[in-house]
């Protein structure tokens, strides 16, 4: 393991997220902040409880999970777009560096600031709801799997994309709906009998569910199925990224 490669990506992406700070944390922060203020507190007061817990309190997983999920698909593909972009990935792909230690100090970097952001934003929601954590250690887990899976998924996105519109296809067209369907503000359960089983060829709603169920011990799904379709995703973005890099797919071209 070259460490000082590794070293050198990963202090680099992260030097560059805290030039960008307001715009990568408290623009994400604040706008989380604006749906516990409307769903929360405005709304939620209004609401019945959702398997004993208040509605506020409810979404604070959900809120939580879709400002994870979208930047960390956001550090990671704009992280290996932009050498891509400049032209410097040819620098760092002729470097004594292989592919693995590549991934480790991009992906990294990115999950990095997904976790940094999750955790401000579980701390900001604690200023408008109240709520409790039953399995901290288990939340921390599902915060990192989730950090990065989502890295990784963004880190092909990065390499696949061919402009910069192509960065923000995937991110807006696809992650940002399936986050809102998957169970961000309301519990599938609620939903007609039908759309519960669609809703289930949902990856995120078992991110969320897990996610939740670290909260408050209730889910949608049983937590081992959520760990486990959780690191099977992971487990297809790294053989993704291993093909990416064995054929040289928009690396070298």
């Amino acid at each position: 393991m070259n460490a000082y490669a590794v070293s050198a990506i990963y202090r680099f992406e992260l030097a560059r997220w805290f030039r960008t700070l307001v715009q990568s944390l408290l623009s994400p922060v604040i706008s989380t902040s604006l749906y516990f203020v409307v769903f929360g507190a405005a709304i939620g007061s209004r609401m019945a409880e959702i398997e004993g817990v208040s509605y506020g309190a409810f979404i604070v997983p959900g809120l939580i999970m879709l400002s994870v999920l979208t930047e960390s698909i956001s550090n990671a593909s704009f992280g290996i777009y932009m050498p891509r972009y400049s032209g410097t990935i040819y620098e760092v792909l002729s470097a004594p560096i292989s592919a693995m230690e590549i991934v480790v100090g991009y992906v990294g970097a990115a999950a990095t600031k997904s976790i940094m952001l999750g955790l401000v934003i579980l701390a900001t929601a604690r200023l408008f709801v109240p709520f409790s954590i039953e399995h901290p250690l288990w939340m921390v887990s599902f915060l990192v799997l989730t950090s990065l899976t989502f890295s990784l998924f963004g880190f092909i996105i990065g390499i696949w994309a061919s402009g910069w519109e192509k960065l923000q296809i995937v991110p807006i067209m696809i992650v940002t709906p399936l986050a809102f369907l998957g169970g961000s503000f309301y519990s599938i359960s609620m939903l007609p009998p039908f759309w519960q089983k669609v809703a289930l060829f949902n990856p995120v709603v078992y991110l969320i569910s897990g996610f939740r169920w670290s909260f408050y011990g209730v889910s949608d799904v049983a937590v081992g199925i959520s760990l486990g379709m959780t690191l099977l995703f992971m487990t297809v973005c790294l053989i993704v990224i291993w093909w990416m890099f064995k054929t040289g797919y928009r690396l070298k071209a």
